[in-house]
């Protein structure tokens, strides 16, 4: 069969023919890739920032944004059948018995940090015609879901950022309303990032850098939340003209705009950190001031990354929400549809705001 792998040490983006994948126990599922998105995770394993083939291995197949259609099923597999469509969750738990969050369940908050991620760290990705996957790792979406669950793993980022935001802000019982939300950036993850704060009753604004008129500014306004360019508006003006928010939710990877937007943020406010720097940027930061500003404010700063199966599980039905909510957004985010055999080019390409891999137009 054929899938998409980085080479390794060179980097070098290959589509290959490797073996296709047979059940080796009753509990695994054999799957026929449909959809695989592509983000700035892959954009940093092609430039050596992140990423490792499994043991023993000189390639990775990449992809951990997927959506594929059940050909096979094990035995002992219950609940799904040949026909159904499925998004896998991306992290396995590390073998540890010292890491009671995997030993529990969450591997998501792996403490050793010898977790395996598909398609990024030590296990093949989904970027390939079919994959096995033990049936404890897949969810399964609905039919309506079809053009759109390929977006379920990165909503789950926005899932978890909320779960654990509900646990924080328990501390404040007299708040009965969630207030305002500021999110930074206007990339996939923050666009959804939007539609999910605004489930949740969030009064949601955009911060992002391109001046508008421009596609993800259209996106963004189209299901309610008024976006502003940092280009044209400038962190104080913001605060002047919001007057403070309760949630940040930050998804653009730039340090200095993650930390300058403490200003906005209201006492006993929070800052979600969602995206990993990947630019060289000089940060200036005034310590006692940062300080200060948690401290007296009684501010909480988090940084949240994969996610857990009731996020995924959460996801699938928030997608069904949008879609009833704001018919056609959830699609107009999906920016185009490629060949496997571009995605290096994909991994590049500027404009836009997702861009998908597709096995299911692009069949041999």
């Amino acid at each position: 069969m054929k899938a998409v792998a980085v080479m390794l040490p060179s980097r070098e983006v290959r589509v290959l023919d490797v073996p296709e994948p047979r059940l080796h126990s009753p509990t695994q599922v054999k799957v026929r890739t449909l959809e695989v998105g592509v983000c700035g995770t892959d954009q940093d394993i092609l430039k050596g920032h992140h990423g490792a083939a499994p043991k023993g291995e000189d390639h990775l197949i990449l992809g951990h944004e997927c959506l594929g259609e059940v050909m096979e099923v094990g035995a002992h597999v219950q609940g799904l059948k040949p026909g159904d469509l499925v998004v896998p969750r991306v992290r396995r738990p590390c073998p540890h018995t010292r890491c009671p969050a995997c030993r529990h369940g969450h591997p998501d908050f792996c403490v050793t940090g010898d977790y395996t991620e598909r398609g990024i760290q030590g296990a093949h990705g989904f970027c390939a015609e079919h994959f096995v996957e033990d049936v404890a790792y897949l969810h399964k979406a609905e039919d309506s879901l079809r053009g759109v669950a390929v977006l379920t793993e990165p909503l789950t980022i926005a899932e978890k950022g909320l779960r654990e935001l509900s646990h924080i802000q328990s501390r404040l019982p007299w708040k009965l309303s969630p207030g305002k939300a500021l999110v930074l950036g206007a990339g996939p993850v923050a666009q959804l990032g939007v539609m999910a704060l605004l489930r949740a009753g969030f009064d949601v604004t955009v911060y992002s850098r391109s001046p508008k008129p421009n596609e993800k500014a259209a996106a963004a306004e189209a299901v309610g939340a008024p976006y502003f360019s940092s280009k044209e508006v400038t962190v104080e003006a913001l605060r002047k003209r919001l007057g403070g928010v309760d949630v940040i939710y930050e998804a653009t990877g730039a340090s200095k705009v993650a930390f300058d937007s403490l200003q906005v943020l209201e006492e006993n406010g929070v800052l979600i950190f969602t995206g990993v720097p990947g630019r060289e940027e000089p940060l200036e930061l005034q310590g006692d001031q940062v300080l200060g500003q948690l401290v007296l404010g009684n501010r909480v700063m988090f940084g949240t990354v994969n996610a857990s199966d009731s996020d995924f599980r959460e996801a699938l039905e928030d997608l069904a929400r949008f879609r009833a909510k704001w018919p056609g957004r959830v699609e107009a985010l999906i920016t185009q549809r490629h060949p496997p055999s571009e995605f290096a080019q994909v991994v590049e390409a500027k404009g836009g705001i997702k861009r998908v891999i597709s096995f299911q137009e692009h069949a041999r």
